[in-house]
């Protein structure tokens, strides 16, 4: 499992959507993110359907993802 607490485009809250990952500042989980590119959509499609993610944020959830699978 990904330690997302070392990413500072997220946050986890107890009363925020379970307690799950979610962009910094919303309600939208990061397995949204993943889910969506997953099905075909574009991080440009992303980051419309879903406001207040920005790309940087995005930038940066993808960076730690691959920081993480390249240190395991």
């Amino acid at each position: 499992m990904l330690d997302w607490s070392q990413c500072s485009a997220v946050e986890r809250r107890d009363d925020v959507v379970s307690g799950a990952w979610v962009f910094m500042g919303t309600r939208i989980p990061v397995k949204a993110l993943f889910e969506n590119l997953e099905d075909g959509a574009s991080i440009d499609d992303f980051v419309e359907w879903f406001p207040g993610v920005s790309r940087e944020q995005v930038a940066q959830v993808l960076a730690h993802m691959e920081r993480s699978l390249s240190a395991a």
